[in-house]
């Protein structure tokens, strides 16, 4: 089906072998060409990126659209109804991006909410707000903030996005797995063995091509809670492994792949994430891979520090996977962050130019044993920093004193605890919030099996549970709170939210009270 078609233009007809080099708002969509929503991403205190990718018919083959670019006009305005328009523009829509756009909007107000919206014609774009950032330095009281991800589309509904999106958080920390990899599995198991309820299934095999990727964020955007959450503030995306592969890390995937080419599989993989994410150019993947870590500075309250623990991190030791402590563990040379990364990180914390230091991160810090039975020695997650006692504690070593606040996801659990030193067992530098999954997992339970033992083999942390949801984070001079939020079930529409617990860290003291 055409779902693109040419009409006549200044009194000519455009002919079908002779396409312009870009297509104009003249055009005529035979569907709505922004069935993917729009979006608002890394926001700064003069502006922020917007986006959205053109495709009337998401699923199919390029999307439904010709190969040549077309020119998008966009809008942002001051108020809801976009009648003080403030910026506008037009960019083009490339087929070597997936006729997606990122406009990197400047010379905006600090401080404030901006609406945008785009156009072609006479077809317009859904509606989205953006906070601009306090200017860096500037005095700031409080901000508010939402932690979200892994959001495994066959493993439930996103109704927890509605909810958050009804909260209005200033900004929106994603902490990855946007998307997740596998091919359609319609019998699916829970953490106990037993088959889960089905849901909704993928479209597609097992992702290993561009186009492959494409279609698979174009279904997951194709979900209107998860439009809505873009649309009601912008958001911090980074990526963890399922934007790419399960357990990825550098060159390294789960199958043993030869390197080069599985570099090819990564690069395609990053390249669809950055088409799809409101990111600026800065993060847009080379040939070497991409600078994903970034910093954002909010007044002098907060420094966010975005950190990318894939691409420059080494092996996993012990095999991967839950696996008793193995000697790889104390290798002091073993990566997570890479040299040029954990420079830049204590660079950026030696400057101390903040009340409050987020580091805004992947996969837990905490070093857990995770038995829970007698089983003689400890087990932990080597795909997580348990595995990495020596970059783990170089990263303690820069926290200490600062004021700072670990922000996690990947576990599809909410966890809450202090960061210690010598393996969990020497002094507290830091405290760490771990976000459960918007979908990922199922509906989860009130408490998993064995969380005792967990508990108990780990006295450094201080709350876990195991519902679906995401956090907010509620920042002041004095203390930080974060909230769990949860739902009760994924499987079923329309499940009310519920605050499961609060935790709270005072300035100075990294240790957590909970609520």
């Amino acid at each position: 089906m055409t779902l693109f078609t040419r009409r006549h233009v200044l009194g000519g007809a455009i002919l079908l072998g002779a396409a312009p080099a870009v297509l104009r708002a003249q055009q005529l969509f035979a569907a709505y060409p922004f069935r993917l929503g729009i979006a608002a991403g890394d926001p700064a205190a003069d502006g922020f990126v917007i986006w959205t990718r053109l495709a009337p018919d998401p699923l199919a083959e390029h999307g439904g659209m010709p190969m040549a670019p077309v020119a998008v006009d966009w809008q942002v305005a001051r108020d809801e109804g976009m009648r003080d328009v403030v910026a506008k523009g037009t960019a083009l829509a490339r087929p070597e991006l997936a006729h997606s756009v990122h406009v990197e909007v400047t010379g905006l107000e600090p401080a404030r909410p901006y609406w945008y919206r785009f156009q072609i014609g006479g077809e317009r774009s859904a509606r989205g707000m953006a906070r601009t950032l306090p200017p860096a330095g500037a005095p700031l009281d409080r901000v508010r903030f939402a932690v979200v991800g892994c959001q495994a589309y066959e493993d439930g509904l996103y109704t927890a996005y509605r909810h958050m999106a009804e909260e209005a958080p200033d900004f929106v920390l994603h902490y990855g797995d946007y998307i997740y990899e596998g091919r359609d599995s319609p019998l699916a198991f829970g953490y106990d063995g037993q088959p889960r309820r089905f849901v909704r299934e993928h479209v597609g095999q097992k992702l290993f091509d561009l186009a492959d990727y494409r279609r698979r964020y174009a279904q997951y955007k194709l979900d209107t809670d998860l439009q809505a959450a873009h649309a009601a503030a912008a958001w911090f995306p980074t990526f963890d492994d399922h934007e790419v592969e399960n357990n990825w890390v550098g060159l390294i995937d789960q199958e043993g792949t030869p390197p080069e080419d599985f570099a090819l599989r990564r690069a395609m993989a990053l390249q669809a994430w950055y088409e799809h994410m409101p990111v600026r150019r800065a993060a847009m993947p080379t040939p070497s891979g991409v600078t994903a870590y970034r910093r954002a500075r909010i007044g002098n309250l907060l420094d966010l520090h975005l950190l990318d623990t894939r691409s420059f991190r080494s092996d996993q030791p012990c095999d991967d996977g839950f696996k008793p402590v193995c000697a790889g563990v104390r290798d002091p040379a073993a990566q997570v962050m890479g040299d040029a990364q954990e420079k830049w990180l204590a660079a950026n914390l030696a400057k101390g130019e903040a009340r409050w230091n987020a580091i805004a991160q992947q996969v837990m810090v905490m070093p857990l044993d995770r038995r829970t039975d007698d089983a003689p020695a400890a087990i932990r997650n080597m795909d997580s920093w348990g595995g990495y006692d020596g970059p783990r504690e170089r990263l303690l070593a820069m926290l200490g004193g600062r004021n700072a606040v670990v922000l996690t996801g990947d576990e599809h659990q909410t966890f809450a605890g202090e960061l210690r030193t010598q393996g969990g067992n020497g002094a507290a530098k830091a405290v760490e919030f771990v976000t459960t999954s918007i979908s990922s997992g199922g509906d989860g339970a009130d408490v998993r099996k064995g969380n005792d033992r967990i508990m108990a083999n780990n006295p450094y942390l201080k709350y876990t549970a195991d519902r679906r949801g995401y956090s907010i984070c509620e920042v002041r001079r004095d203390a930080w709170q974060t909230r769990f939020h949860a739902v009760r079930s994924v499987s079923t529409p329309d499940a009310p939210v519920v605050t499961l617990a609060t935790a709270t860290v005072a300035a100075g003291e990294p240790a957590i009270t909970m609520g």
